[in-house]
């Protein structure tokens, strides 16, 4: 044994790791751990993990002993007081089954590098992925900033993800193994940013698809695994602060924020009051009953005006491990978040009808967003088994209102327009999960029962608007409150509330055998995914009174004014009720899965990965058509997936990837249902289609891909999909409007290519700080065309709806081990997009590429306190969209009509750090 020329005292430092097959990556389980010249040490558990603790500072050399490997022995890892050293060692299969072999000798350095070697190299897939160690030295918060760092990805509104330049409707998310459902009601897309940062064992986006994962995708599937046994107990507590341009201490207006709100929470005082009759009873209702009943309904048209300000986010992170005499090994990982912030957002709106616009509206956004997160996993390891509990909790709420000016030219009137709107998003997540190790055959067992429920809340979306007819002479705004029926756009009241409960499991069987002298592994599992989904919708509104003489000034009083009780009378304004047959519907969906995969070793330089993989999937929404009669969609389909995954290795550092597979992607229950939502922000309503079907994708990939050194790498890729009735939202021309749905193209084509790199700039000289410093950029250029053949268009072919043309990452980051500093400045691009499918005589809606930089800085003090700065969105550029008029790609601001326009300034946040780190 090495030591140094003292020891302490303490004995209370640790080393723990990881030790793989360096040829496969997989874990080695009831491998021998020790210390050189000592009889204390341990073996491997169920994860391939070890732990030797009760440690005095020093260095020591520690030996590793596996049947059917070469020993290996690594020399000089450097323990500190109080501190967990951590070390991942990939070990090499012996020629022959003996234990005498010579013993390989590596340095703790070498041995940490070749570990971050194993990792890349290893995986089954075409991957990108980070790691813990990776993300520590980074200063992201949560999920959706550390995905901005990896390979082809980059992150829309903060916390969406999109791959390869393909919307978010193309991937898959995974927490922990088990399917996560999607955070948005309306669409396909998971929010990344609910996930805190320090709390990712590791992050995994496949790019192509193997029979163990999901088979509906196209873009990626992100796995996120989440920690539950901590290195050592710790207590942290984080606070936060943050400064945007155009938002902070600038004049805020708002609806009411009433109690428990600011946790996330929508106060159930907003909900349809108690005594208002149902639907069919309001129908028949008298006008006494609709006026009795409006009063029953606060009149919360309104705002207050204050000043805008800082955000603020905390959050408490506490780990606790514990060793018991059986080697038995129980774990917990808590975690408490908060965060809020007011923003202000300058938006420019218009449309048009044969190049003619039809309005000019000037609107601005005051948003208050709130949300509440927490996470506990429990684990307990002991030998060959681990079983874990895993939870996770999270609700957001948006409070907005929207004030409007401007001028609709096709009735020649000005416009003052307002809007109150609150919303509550909440995902509860609970799993339970167990890795077994049989002592038959070396047999590994891997399951998983899940369960997650979803709520989306929407009580009482309010929308009043004000008119000046200017062509008729009038010199005072009037309040549009319709005649005769309620209105959906104008003095209307809306109150929506959907739930979905999801119930799944997964039972994984992986088994070792030898094929032509060459270990290899046959995996199979089942899974099942259940979904029950409940959502319904009420739509109230004003209407003047025509049970006897209106009193027309009533229609000038403010907004605060207008629906005051006393103004609800038979002279004056009726609650009406507007709702449809098809504002509510009840869904389910059926998963049933079942692969058989192959993981063989050709020689010693090709692995290839096959299979199949069988989803059997069932949906069903049951809702009304226009008339009121019962409308049953349902979807069935039996799809059989083959994947291929072909490396081969030209040495130590160099593989060739070859893959190709069958996905598909399935069309969302909502997308599937009849009811039609207006947005008062666009002015169009969202509607879905019972006829969309599933879309089947074939997807081909090659891969070069270099590791000149550790956490480095140069690669070039090129992918081709096609997708047979891909699903893409388009709009098209409604009843007095425009509206927006999902139609099934015939088919469409997309192929590109991809280039990474990233490299330390030591090679430009010995200096410290050239050896801390990288730089990285990835690139991917698309081109997709969209088969139109019997689609009514003015084209028959056009670039796939949301497909980015080309996706753009560099960097430049820098992470100094001596002073505990750390800086990065992201760059990150996306070509123009489709946004929205026009129709003919209507162009299609392009959303224009930003160009965006961010900077982050983070510095540690004594171990403990931690200090980040970061600046976002730097330029601030508009998010613009536009009708492309002249078949370029770039937008032409005195050519392109000019859809919508917004900006939303840059952000500046502090973050304060302190760990109470009770192994310290």
């Amino acid at each position: 044994m090495l030591f140094t020329s003292g020891l302490t005292f303490a004995q209370n430092a640790k080393i723990t790791g990881k030790v793989v097959d360096k040829a496969n990556g997989e874990t080695l389980i009831g491998l021998s751990v020790g210390i050189e010249g000592t009889t204390k040490g341990t073996l491997t558990d169920v994860e391939g993990r070890f732990t030797l603790g009760g440690l005095a500072a020093g260095k020591y050399n520690l030996t590793f002993k596996y049947l059917g490997y070469q020993p290996k022995t690594i020399t000089a890892v450097d323990v500190k007081t109080g501190q967990v050293t951590t070390l991942d060692v990939q070990m090499e299969q012996s020629a022959t089954q003996a234990l005498k072999e010579v013993v390989v000798t590596a340095s703790y350095r070498q041995e940490t590098v070749g570990a971050l070697y194993a990792r890349q190299k290893n995986n089954i897939s075409i991957s990108n992925g980070i790691s813990s160690d990776q993300i520590k030295k980074s200063p992201d918060r949560n999920t959706s900033e550390v995905l901005k760092r990896v390979s082809g990805t980059s992150i829309q509104d903060n916390k969406f993800v999109v791959i390869r330049g393909l919307s978010d409707r193309y991937n898959s998310t995974l927490l922990n193994g088990a399917v996560l459902p999607s955070t948005e009601p309306d669409k396909k897309a998971f929010s990344f940013d609910i996930i805190p940062s320090n709390l990712i064992d590791n992050l995994i986006i496949s790019k192509t698809a193997s029979p163990e994962l999901p088979g509906e995708f196209a873009g990626g599937v992100i796995q996120v695994v989440t920690k539950d046994i901590p290195d050592q107990n710790y207590v942290s507590l984080s606070v936060g602060a943050g400064y945007n341009t155009q938002s902070t201490f600038k004049d805020f207006n708002l609806g009411e924020k009433k109690s428990g709100e600011f946790l996330g929470f929508a106060n159930s005082a907003r909900d349809i009051p108690r005594g208002v009759p149902n639907t069919v009873e309001f129908r028949i209702s008298g006008a006494q009953e609709k006026i009795n009943a409006g009063k029953l309904f606060d009149n919360s048209f309104n705002t207050k005006s204050s000043k805008g300000l800082p955000s603020q986010n905390y959050q408490l992170n506490l780990g606790f491990q514990k060793r018991f005499e059986n080697e038995g090994k129980l774990g917990l990982i808590f975690s408490l978040s908060q965060r809020n912030g007011e923003s202000i957002s300058s938006s420019e709106r218009y449309d048009y009808e044969s190049n003619y616009k039809q309005f000019d509206f000037n609107d601005k956004i005051f948003k208050y967003s709130t949300s509440s997160g927490a996470l506990l996993n429990l684990a307990y390891v002991k030998g060959n088994n681990k079983i874990a509990l895993k939870n996770l909790y999270n609700i957001s709420l948006d409070n907005s209102y929207t004030s409007r000016y401007g001028v609709q030219f096709a009735e020649q009137d000005s416009i003052r327009g307002n809007s109150l709107d609150l919303v509550s998003k909440s995902l509860l997540n609970n799993q339970l999960e167990g890795d077994h190790k049989l002592n038959w055959k070396d047999i590994k067992v891997n399951w998983n029962l899940n369960y997650s429920y979803t709520e989306r809340d929407q009580p009482d979306l309010k929308s009043l608007n004000y008119r000046l007819d200017y062509d008729q002479g009038a010199t005072k705004y009037e309040a549009i409150v319709p005649n005769g029926t309620a209105s959906r756009t104008d003095a209307s009241r809306f109150f929506s509330n959907m739930t979905e409960d999801s119930y799944g499991g997964a039972f994984n069987f992986t088994i070792p055998f030898n094929l032509f002298d060459e270990k290899s592994t046959a995996k199979l599992g089942v899974l099942k995914q259940y979904k029950l989904r409940d959502f319904a919708a009420r739509k109230f509104g004003y209407i003047r009174s025509s049970y006897g003489a209106f009193d027309q000034d009533m229609l000038y009083l403010p907004m605060d004014k207008i629906f005051e009780d006393q103004n609800l009378n038979l002279n004056g304004f009726i609650m009406d009720e507007g709702t449809e047959n098809a504002d509510k519907y009840d869904a389910t969906s059926d998963l049933n899965a079942g692969y058989i995969q192959f993981d063989n070793k050709i020689g010693s330089k090709t692995r290839v990965i096959w299979g199949v993989r069988l989803e059997d999937s069932y949906q069903l929404v049951n809702t009304f058509d226009p008339s009121g009669n019962k409308l049953k969609v349902e979807n069935t389909y039996l799809d059989i997936l083959p994947s291929l995954n072909l490396t081969y290795s030209l040495n130590n550092k160099t593989n060739i990837r070859i893959a190709a597979s069958q996905t598909v992607t399935r069309p969302e229950l909502r997308e599937m249902s009849r009811f039609g939502f207006f947005d008062y922000i666009s002015k169009r309503i969202l509607q879905g289609n019972p006829d969309l079907k599933r879309s089947q994708n074939t997807n081909l990939d090659f891969k070069y891909e270099i590791y000149p050194s550790n956490g480095q790498i140069l690669s070039f890729s090129a992918f081709y999909k096609n997708f047979q009735n891909p699903i893409e939202q388009i709009v098209s021309s409604g009843n007095g409007g425009k509206n927006v749905s999902f139609q099934n193209a015939n088919s469409a084509n997309t192929y590109g290519f991809e280039i990474e790199a990233r490299k330390n700039l030591n090679f430009l000289g010995d200096q410290d700080y050239l050896k801390n410093l990288t730089v990285y950029t990835n690139a991917s250029f698309i081109i997709s065309t969209v088969n139109l053949n019997s689609l009514v268009s003015e084209v028959t072919s056009r670039a796939l709806q949301g497909q980015s043309p080309y996706l753009l990452n560099a960097g430049l980051q820098y992470a100094s081990p001596k002073n505990d500093m750390a800086f990065s400045l992201l760059y990150n691009k996306i070509g123009s997009r489709i946004a929205e499918v026009g129709y003919e005589g209507y162009a299609d809606i392009y959303e224009k590429g930003r160009d965006m930089l961010d900077f982050q800085i983070s510095k540690n003090f004594s171990k403990r306190f931690e200090l980040k700065l970061n600046v976002s969105d730097i330029l601030n550029q508009k998010q613009i969209f536009y009708q492309n008029n002249d078949n370029k790609k770039t937008y032409d601001a005195s050519k392109d009509n000019l859809m919508n326009a917004v900006k939303y300034g840059s952000g500046i946040s502090l973050a304060l750090k302190y760990d109470f780190s009770l192994g310290k």
